[in-house]
């Protein structure tokens, strides 16, 4: 009988820094969100304190989340708003005009 895993949460670390994090099949998929132009983009584009969360050159990794990282996306998960769709990311930084640490959904194109 096959053996159904369920998602595990990852962070994504900007220059070792914990920025976000997500559900994922396994590592390896996690890995390969990191390489998504969509999501490149928008690390690019959004800023913390002015700052933009990535600055196109440093490496994005993906890693097991942390407990207390994965606190925070069950904690963000459980009060959005998901379609089948769509990627949950729970920021674990503050975003410029977002308010306090939360939660965005992103749109996965293609199979993940």
């Amino acid at each position: 009988m096959p053996v159904t895993l369920l998602p595990a949460i990852f962070t994504l670390d900007i220059d070792g820094k914990p920025t976000l994090s997500f559900e994922a099949k396994n590592l390896r998929e996690a890995h390969e969100i990191c390489h998504e132009k969509w999501l490149r983009e928008d690390m690019a584009r959004l800023k913390s304190r002015g700052i933009p969360l990535w600055d196109g050159k440093v490496r994005l990794r993906a890693r097991y989340a942390s407990e207390a990282e994965a606190t925070a996306y069950r904690e963000a998960a459980r009060d959005a708003v998901q379609s089948s769709d769509e990627i949950l990311l729970a920021f674990l930084v503050d975003l410029d005009g977002a308010g306090p640490r939360g939660a965005a959904q992103a749109k996965v194109s293609g199979g993940s």
